[in-house]
Formats: structure tokens, sequence, C-alpha cells
């Protein structure tokens, strides 16, 4: 998997140290022991011998079943990963000079995106002579804020920066 990211550990002939502090399967300390005694004790018990605390005077080793100890690893994080919730954000793009119709539609469009937990990001933009009133395209924004204030919350605004003015709505409650 790309984007899990599991500590790599060294294990039997990958490990340096001379003395480690050995720890069985179960959890019970068996005692410092040298590296070699360490490996031929993994090999009886057929389990790995790795270090899981290198910077310990000694370093500490575990016995264990190192490739399910990997994989219950990865399994752990795909469950943590399923559990994240992802938030989109949808654009809806606009002018100042919107008929009803078209207000209606995106109206229902926002409202669908909301209800399906998505903030809706509403771009205004101005063309030729509409960029010097602004407040045209702001009256615009404030009646989308208002029809959708039941269902939302104002995450941000900007101010006229140009040719364009942009508006976030964020959905009050979780995913229905």
């Amino acid at each position: 998997m790309k984007g899990d990211k599991i500590p790599e550990l060294k294990i039997n002939d990958g490990i340096k140290s001379k003395e480690l502090r050995v720890i069985a399967p179960d959890g019970v300390q068996i005692g410092v022991l040298e590296l070699k005694k360490a490996l031929v004790l993994a090999n009886e018990l057929n389990l790995d011998l790795v270090e899981i605390s290198p910077e310990a005077k000694p370093p500490v080793a575990r016995l264990m079943d190192y490739g399910k100890y990997k994989y219950e690893l990865a399994q752990k994080a795909k469950e943590s990963k399923k559990k994240q919730v992802k938030i989109s954000v949808k654009e809806i793009q606009l002018k100042a000079r919107i008929n009803s119709h078209d207000f209606k539609i995106k109206l229902n469009q926002s409202i669908k995106f909301l209800n399906e937990g998505d903030k809706v990001k509403f771009t205004m933009r101005f063309r030729g002579r509409e960029a010097e009133y602004p407040e045209f395209g702001q009256k615009v924004l404030d009646s989308f804020k208002e029809q959708l204030s039941d269902i939302s919350t104002v995450e941000s605004t900007s101010q006229p920066d140009g040719r364009s003015i942009t508006m976030v709505l964020a959905p009050l409650g979780g995913r229905k």
C-alpha cells in the first residue's frame, strides 16, 4: 500500500548490536542475551528477532512473527483510514445578472450538495462593467446566504477583489 507508513524495524541478521534485552512473544522479559544466542532462540521458536527500541541501553528486541506484525499494522491503518470523513467542496459559479430561473436551479443544486454533507463555494464572476458595481453581485450572494441559512453556515466570504467575490457555506449537520 502506497500511503501507509509502516516503520521498518531491524530483524534477525539486520541487527548489529552485540547484546540485546530480549522479550518473549507473551511480553515476559527473558533478559539480556548476546545476539547469537537470541538468534538461536528465535530459530528454535520459529519466530523473528525484531529490534523494537534501538536507542535503549542495551537495545530491546522482541521475539515475534514479523510478517503477522506487519499485516496487523496494515489492517489497523486501513481501518483508521475508513473511519475518516472526507469533506469535499463543490463550486457553483454565478454572474451578477442572474435570472430567477437560473437562481432556483443553482439554489436547488447547492441544497443537494449541502444535504450530502459537502461544502459549497459560490464564485461570483464579474464581466466587463459589472466589476464597477460589485454590490449587485453581493446582493445575489446575500440572497443565497439567506435562502440557505436553515441548512448551512457561512464559513468564509471574500471582499470584492476586482473580477470576483467568493463565499463558502458549510452544512449545519453531519452527513445524512
